[in-house]
């Protein structure tokens, strides 16, 4: 308990953590907005096959995801930036569980913020498209709840995965090119080396977790989010095994 009580003072008192926080709801919404302007100048008579309003409001994830990413990943680099990660290591010299209380408190500040997100994103788009007369989605209609939850769950994720590419690059600089490559460059450039390979990327088939209508080639929601589930936890034995074996 103690730990984690360290973990969270550590977390808390960096002025990068809140703003990472509020920027990651910011930027969901803007781009949310965005991505809905041009069915508000000339909606059409009809809704476009495969409408998917959930889906529509979290668009603003692919900004998101990089800036929850990098408060993971934050939550680990500074210390070895100014050295304060010997320091961790002798008042915790049991590596694995400084890792895992550091991945426990990311946790929690993740799921609150992807809930945060989520919710803001999805309700603020909703009313957007209250005003051009195409369907909404209400938190009572089939999927969407299960939706929602994938979104807060894949935000979640994505923080733990940058806690552990922080471990593994000991680096403010590295982590954020590991992560703009694997959550933005990778999808982008993936379906050039075959649909099935884009679709079971795991940052692409964790997508399909906030999905209630599936685009075309995309995985089911639960295989989705199970193959983000395994990804992330390979990445974290990955940081986990690199933790113990290196010297600070």
């Amino acid at each position: 308990m103690n730990i984690l009580r360290s973990e969270w003072t550590k977390l808390r008192s960096v002025r990068s953590t809140w703003i990472a926080a509020v920027s990651a709801v910011l930027s969901s919404v803007v781009l949310g907005v965005v991505g809905s302007f041009d069915l508000l100048g000339a909606p059409p008579a009809e809704p476009p096959a495969g409408w998917d309003p959930t889906a529509l409001a979290l668009k603003g994830f692919l900004f998101a995801q990089l800036i929850i990413g990098m408060m993971g990943a934050l939550s680990v680099t500074p210390e070895y930036d100014t050295g304060m990660i010997g320091t961790s290591l002798a008042v915790v010299p049991a590596r694995s569980r400084l890792l895992g209380a550091k991945m426990v408190v990311v946790a929690a500040v993740g799921f609150v913020t992807g809930l945060v997100t989520t919710l803001v994103s999805f309700t603020v788009v909703q009313l957007m498209l209250g005003g051009t007369g195409l369907p909404m989605a209400g938190l009572s209609d089939p999927g969407v709840a299960g939706a929602l939850a994938g979104g807060v769950l894949y935000l979640t994720l994505i923080a733990l995965i940058g806690v552990a590419v922080g471990v593994l690059t000991r680096s403010a600089t590295g982590g954020l090119a590991v992560l703009v490559g694997a959550l933005l460059l990778v999808p982008a450039l993936a379906p050039a080396f075959g649909d099935r390979l884009a679709a079971l990327w795991p940052i692409t088939a964790g997508q399909a977790a906030y999905t209630v209508v599936p685009a075309e080639g995309m995985v089911a929601p639960g295989v989705g989010l199970a193959v983000l589930v395994a990804a992330a936890a390979v990445v974290g034995i990955a940081g986990h095994v690199a933790l113990r074996a290196r010297d600070v």
